[in-house]
């Protein structure tokens, strides 16, 4: 498997170590009293966002990851050695889920994100820290605190600056290949495309992310196809590529249905700014291209582009329509944060 986008693993923080109780035994110290020292803490379970990974199979053949526990005390006042902690390193944009797969724990979008997901037992005090003035010589001390444990989801939604979306075979994997150096497989069946792939676009000095998901099918909210579950790696891209496959007889429905599955899935993927593209042109006469043409516009209210990746025609007009359209809705984004109400209280 090359792609694993979601794993559930289990984490556990270290115990606490044991105080200890101790007393002072030199020869020429007549009242040596106690000298237990305390626990040492147990470690803490990171989630850690890190660069150069774009997968969680790490997470397919190793599921539990434990911390170390804390050391115990020692006599001559030694408090016992922390834990070591243990640190889940991640893809960014990975988010971690609780045990139900509902609520979020932790969103890790940029590199160096880093959140705690379990706390590492204190250590016991030894028999030093209970020493009064009417209890001298106590034979008492804490065990350690026993660490925390739960299970999580982690699940990986790439970032990418747009998204291609489209029915199987429309043409989006030709297109990732053609601008950009991403080789993924390319063939004339549904379903080439099992898992997502990210190209890098280079347009003069300027460059975007664009991703292409595993195409869906009516019913994909359903599960029927391979389903919508990878809909969550264009969640975070700022405009979508939808391509039409301009062989349909019905373009216009196959429009229809693709946007219905976006829409049923949520998140605010219905939303985003959307680009059309009629594609694999070159595959039609003059008069049938014209008549999709202007049967896929009538459905989106729009002159939609007209591409074929396989030829290169207009695919520099739909690349600089996707950066226009990233750079406007990073304005918007900009815009939108600078016009939120600043939290600072006199």
């Amino acid at each position: 498997m090359k792609f694993l986008d979601q794993a559930k693993v289990y984490v556990r923080s270290g115990d606490g170590g044991a105080g200890s109780v101790s007393f002072r035994h030199e020869k020429f110290v007549e009242f040596g009293g106690p000298d237990g020292g305390d626990g040492g803490r147990g470690g803490d379970v990171w989630v850690e966002a890190v660069e150069g990974l774009n997968t969680l199979i790490d997470y397919r053949f190793q599921q539990h990851f434990k911390a170390r526990p804390g050391t115990h005390g020692m006599g001559r006042n030694r408090t016992g050695a922390n834990g070591d902690d243990a640190v889940l390193k991640v893809p960014v944009g990975t988010v971690v889920l609780d045990e139900d797969n509902e609520t979020v724990i932790a969103d890790l979008a940029a590199v160096g994100d880093r959140v705690r997901l379990a706390k590492g037992g204190n250590g016991g005090f030894g028999n030093t820290r209970f020493k009064s003035s009417i209890n001298q010589a106590p034979r008492r001390a804490n065990p350690g605190l026993p660490g925390e444990e739960r299970w999580i989801w982690l699940r990986l939604k790439l970032i990418a600056d747009a998204g291609l979306v489209g029915l199987p075979n429309a043409g989006k994997s030709t297109f990732l290949s053609r601008v950009s150096a991403a080789k993924p497989k390319v063939a004339d069946y549904p379903f080439t495309t099992l898992h997502p792939n990210l190209g890098v676009v280079t347009v003069d000095t300027r460059r975007f992310v664009l991703a292409d998901i595993p195409g869906l099918i009516e019913g994909a909210h359903e599960g029927a196809g391979i389903g919508d579950r990878f809909l969550g790696h264009v969640e975070r891209c700022r405009v979508l590529l939808h391509l039409v496959d301009g062989t349909e007889e019905d373009v216009a429905q196959a429009y229809r249905t693709v946007r219905e599955e976006l829409v049923a899935y949520g998140h605010g993927l219905a939303e985003k700014t959307e680009i059309v593209a009629l594609s694999k042109v070159d595959a039609l006469d003059e008069e049938t291209r014209r008549e999709r043409a202007q049967a896929l516009g009538r459905a989106i209210d729009k002159v939609p582009f007209q591409v074929s990746a396989a030829s290169g025609e207009g695919v520099d007009k739909v690349v600089a329509a996707l950066l226009r359209a990233i750079d406007s809705a990073a304005e918007e984004e900009k815009d939108a944060v600078s016009s939120e109400p600043s939290q600072w209280r006199p």
